[in-house]
């Protein structure tokens, strides 16, 4: 390393997690004294990256002159792999907080000390293929597997490019509530310019990941899937899907593996004069590409995420925006929201060994499982109207604190604003400029619900009209409706009825008994309220399904189906254990449950625990 090099990392070093770097030290030297005091950082609070880790300036500087003297001296690291107590100690340590044994695994393997589940390469006789439904994030994951297994592969996409809701949503604003390290494939790390990754930035990450592994020549582009049926005589699927152009075609399959998502059908409220506005009325998931904001009435209905992230971006373009809020939502603070991850801690993440893995082990911490404990009912809780347990009830302290801080001198939008329910009952978001735009002279926010669309604005229940040029619907999807739009018709009749309206279940959340070779990515009971990576979800889903197949293949199977007992003793389970969790507290209503109140989308247990069902699932499980 030259004498410049060294004089930038040291300077980079400035600008890097010191309990991040503590961790790497221990790596690198195997010296265990910088686990002790004063080297131990104190707990982060809330959702901070606390990046001084608590601790004195002085100590800090030792902290980061060691890892820098021991980079320079490029010797092999003494502790290229830590596991067991040592690396629990480590998390514990790096945390300041109780990390369970159950954790060693999986940050084992984020780490990079533990290698994943390989990828099994079964033999594949002749004649076994699949079709995967989608080309977004689990999609592209479902055909780059399918394919190092050996097993013809391709995935039909309705759009015209990949990465399914990046390619669609395209609003102002539009980008992840999960920070970018932790919203990516564990094994394709990307140098993201902000903390928290934009669309624009996303899309090119998937799509990036489409070219670079030449995943693209097995996906079939503007191509919608109608029907599927199994052919129990064949032991195939049969698929009739449509073009753009309206032409259809049937195809056929072994397996069929959906990738469509949770979130990939906006809903649209069934209002009177829904087709009388004079201007332009759209979802937010079809934001038109030339729509020109400037001193235009835009009316938002809806607070939810969306618009959470739409209202700071057009205000002050607009020449008025006006919210329609049924509900407030609870929103945490991050004071790194916005922030850019510049050329010194890039360098950082690139040139100091193991910073990478402890910086996602970091973020996989603060923002997967930690909270779970806080969203678990406490029967004894003498206050159940407003929180669910005592560390519930601290975070409403908290973020009302934040709002009332955020909102001050504005008792009106205090009001307006403030939640009755526990934090957590709704999808937790956060403040990426909200409580400012409300704030604004040119910003009202309705605390009643749209009765009425008329040709120059909307009427709410009240009689009050309110005059817009342009209205934006920002209500969210039909995410009760997996596989919505496809006519899957099993073993045992179709997957609409089996469900109804609203009612999705499948065992793990991936496969539904009467319906063989059929495999659901972020399936039923799998999205995460609680927090974290929907795609660790779908990699640890994929993984099951890789080693799934794997068995039916080499045990000599032609189908693979789930056990009527084994999945209706899971849905038992997931019913029981929401019946304990904050989703399913009556103060308000959420898209997590259906019309009877039974919970559908959300994973009722961390993630640790979900991935070690998934583990201990095997054929055993299924009839062959």
């Amino acid at each position: 390393m030259t004498t410049a090099s060294r004089t930038d990392l040291r300077r980079a070093l400035d600008a890097a997690n010191v309990p991040c770097l503590t961790m790497c030290l221990v790596q690198l030297t195997g010296d265990l004294r910088w686990l002790e005091a004063p080297y131990a950082p104190t707990r982060a609070r809330g959702l901070d990256d606390h990046d001084t880790g608590g601790l004195p300036d002085e100590v800090q500087a030792e902290i980061r002159d060691a890892v820098a003297t021991a980079v320079e001296a490029g010797l092999e690291p003494v502790i290229p792999a830590p596991r067991g107590d040592l690396l629990l100690r480590m998390l514990r340590t790096f945390t300041g907080e109780p990390v369970g044994d159950e954790f060693e695994p999986m940050m084992a393997e984020t780490l990079g000390a533990a290698s994943p589940e390989p990828t099994p390469h079964p033999t594949v006789p002749p004649g076994t293929d699949a079709l995967v439904i989608g080309a977004g994030v689990g999609g592209l994951l479902a055909v780059a597997t399918l394919r190092e297994m050996g097993i013809p592969v391709t995935a039909l996409e309705r759009n015209t490019d990949v990465a399914g809701t990046w390619w669609e949503n395209r609003y102002p604003g539009a980008g992840v509530d999960t920070p970018s390290h932790l919203y990516s494939y564990s094994f394709r790390p990307h140098p993201w310019s902000t903390a928290f990754g934009r669309r624009d930035e996303v899309f090119d990450y998937l799509r990036d990941y489409a070219d670079s592994a030449d995943l693209r020549r097995s996906i079939e582009f503007g191509v919608e899937v109608e029907s599927a049926t199994w052919d129990e005589a064949t032991s195939r699927w049969e698929l009739v899907t449509r073009r753009r152009d309206g032409s259809r075609e049937t195809r056929s399959a072994a397996l069929v593996i959906s990738a469509v998502g949770q979130l990939n059908r906006p809903t649209m409220p069934d209002l009177p004069g829904l087709d009388a506005f004079d201007g332009p009325l759209f979802h937010s998931a079809r934001w038109p590409d030339d729509l020109e904001l400037s001193g235009r009435r835009v009316a938002v209905v809806g607070t939810g995420a969306s618009a959470m992230q739409i209202v700071p971006r057009i205000a002050g373009r607009a020449g008025r925006v006006t919210i329609f809020q049924r509900s407030p939502q609870w929103i945490a603070p991050h004071e790194g929201y916005f922030d850019e991850i510049g050329a010194d801690k890039q360098q950082v993440l690139a040139e100091v060994p193991f910073y990478a893995g402890w910086y996602r082990a970091r973020l996989a911490w603060t923002f997967n499982d930690k909270v779970h404990p806080a969203l678990v009912v406490d029967p004894g809780w003498e206050h159940p109207e407003r929180s669910v347990n005592a560390a519930n009830d601290g975070h409403r302290r908290h973020f009302t604190r934040y709002l009332e801080a955020e909102l001050d001198g504005r008792p009106d939008l205090v009001e307006k604003a403030l939640p009755h329910y526990p934090p957590f009952g709704k999808r937790m978001l956060l403040d990426n400029g909200w409580f400012a735009a409300l704030r604004r002279d040119d910003v009202e926010l309705v605390t009643e619900a749209v009765a009425e669309v008329l040709p120059h604005g909307l009427r709410t229940t009240s009689g009050t009209e309110y005059d817009a040029d342009v209205v934006v619907v920002a209500t969210g999807f039909a995410a009760h409706e997996f596989l919505a739009g496809v006519d899957v018709q099993g073993r045992v009749g179709s997957l609409a009825e089996t469900w109804g309206e609203d009612d999705a279940r499948a065992y793990l959340g991936v496969t539904v008994p009467g319906f063989p070779n059929l495999f659901l990515l972020s399936g039923p009971n799998t999205a995460l309220g609680h927090g974290g990576s929907q795609i660790t979800i779908i990699e640890l889903q994929m993984r099951y399904v890789a080693r799934l197949v794997a068995g039916l293949l080499d045990g000599g199977g032609t189908a693979l189906e789930v056990r009527p007992d084994v999945a209706a003793a899971y849905d038992e389970e997931v019913d029981a254990a929401h019946a304990g969790m904050i989703w399913t507290h009556p103060g308000m209503t959420n898209w997590y449950r259906n019309a009877a109140g039974r919970v559908v989308n959300t994973l009722p247990w961390r993630i640790v625990d979900y991935r070690a069902r998934l583990e201990a699932s095997g054929l055993g499980d299924f009839v062959m």
